[in-house]
């Protein structure tokens, strides 16, 4: 289990989630509802993990829309802070570059 998921899932579950300029953008472009990214974070299955990662750890997860399909998440905390989650960005998996389940990447 990846700590900055669960984390993030602690966070969200007290309201202190965010989700940045980026993130709504890649939401509404991919069609994607922030109500929808929020409420999947229970049932996330993490791909790749970034504990490491120079703006702050991170995580990219798979979770499911309302309709059941695949949507990946990024999801961290910002450098030097606790709170808040931050959604980074959302899209829908393309499949040429995921494979069928959406939890590897093409080579």
């Amino acid at each position: 289990m990846s700590e900055t998921l669960t984390l993030v899932r602690r966070l969200a579950v007290s309201g202190e989630i965010k989700i940045s300029e980026h993130g709504y953008d890649e939401l509404a472009e991919d069609g994607i509802f922030a109500r929808d990214v929020v409420a999947g974070l229970d049932n996330a299955v993490v791909v790749e993990d970034y504990p490491n990662y120079p703006k702050g750890p991170c995580v990219l997860v798979l979770e499911k829309d309302r309709d059941g399909k695949p949507i990946h998440v990024v999801g961290g905390i910002p450098k030097g802070q606790i709170t808040p989650a931050v959604v980074i960005t959302a899209y829908r998996p393309d499949a040429k570059r995921w494979t069928d389940d959406s939890l590897r990447r093409r080579r």
